[in-house]
Parts: structure tokens; C-alpha cells; sequence
């Protein structure tokens, strides 16, 4: 069965498969993908889908109760890219973040702060590795290649 209401594409299954959508929200963000009903019956992101906020910005991943939470990508205007788990709209656990100016982290993250081990590549590609603790990165060993 196929319905639009709206701004609101729903596609429905039957059994307890997910919902799939297509919405606008009034802020003129959309999102594409799969969602679920909730305790009060409210649509939910819940599965995999693709939001692109009006501003540009471009997540592409796994939705749990409406937050980006599992393996995701998060892409912004200014060129930054981050790739890799979620856990309530929040970089967590292993991810790569590209910054706008082709610098590279990959490591650990907790609560959207680099946390832990992990490795940073600068422009001139020179690597970094270490303990990472948001802006603090003491004891860091540069990598050589040979």
C-alpha cells in the first residue's frame, strides 16, 4: 500500500517490517529511509536512511528511536566528513574524520571528542599516533615510512 499525506511518502509492509518514507519537515530538512512506530505511535526513524538537513548537512546510516545510532557517515558543507559509529546523534567508537583541510583522524571517539587510541595524518602526510583525549593528545609518537 502506498500513501502520501502532506509532505509524507509511506510505504507499508506487512508484518513487522519497517516503515519506509520519504519526508520533508517543515525546516526543509528530508529524510529517506526506514522508520517505526513508537510507544505513542508517532513515526520514528528506526533502520537505515538518509537525512540532508537544509543546511547541507548529509547523514547517510543507521536510526535508532529517531537519533543517528550504529555505522553512519556525516557529511559536511565545509568538506568534513565522519565515518563510522553512532550512539545517540554522537561520534562513538571507531570512526575516520576527515577535516575540510585533507587532514585525517582515525581512532576512537566517545561522545563526539577524539577518546583514545588512534592515529592523525596532517597535510604533509606525516602520521601521529597515541592517546587521544579530546583537544589533549600528550605523548604522541610521529610515524616514519621507509
Amino acid at each position: 500500500m502506498f500513501l502520501r499525506l502532506l509532505n509524507i511518502s509511506v510505504t507499508y509492509y506487512i508484518g513487522e517490517e519497517p516503515v519506509k518514507v520519504s519526508y520533508i519537515f517543515p525546516n526543509g530538512d528530508r529524510y529517506e529511509g526506514e522508520c517505526s512506530r513508537g510507544a505513542a505511535g508517532a513515526l520514528m526513524r528506526s533502520g537505515t536512511g538518509k537525512h540532508t538537513s537544509a543546511g547541507g548537512v548529509i547523514y547517510t546510516g543507521e536510526w535508532h528511536e529517531d537519533k543517528m545510532h550504529g555505522r553512519g557517515t556525516l557529511q559536511h558543507p565545509s568538506g568534513a566528513i565522519y565515518e563510522g559509529g553512532f550512539k545517540d546523534n554522537m561520534y562513538e567508537g571507531a570512526g575516520t574524520y576527515t577535516f575540510p583541510d585533507g587532514s585525517v583522524y582515525k581512532g576512537q571517539f566517545h561522545k563526539d571528542r577524539l577518546e583514545g587510541e588512534g592515529a592523525f595524518t596532517d597535510t604533509q602526510g606525516l602520521a601521529w599516533t597515541g592517546e587521544f583525549h579530546g583537544k589533549a593528545a600528550l605523548g604522541l609518537k610521529m610515524q616514519y615510512n621507509s
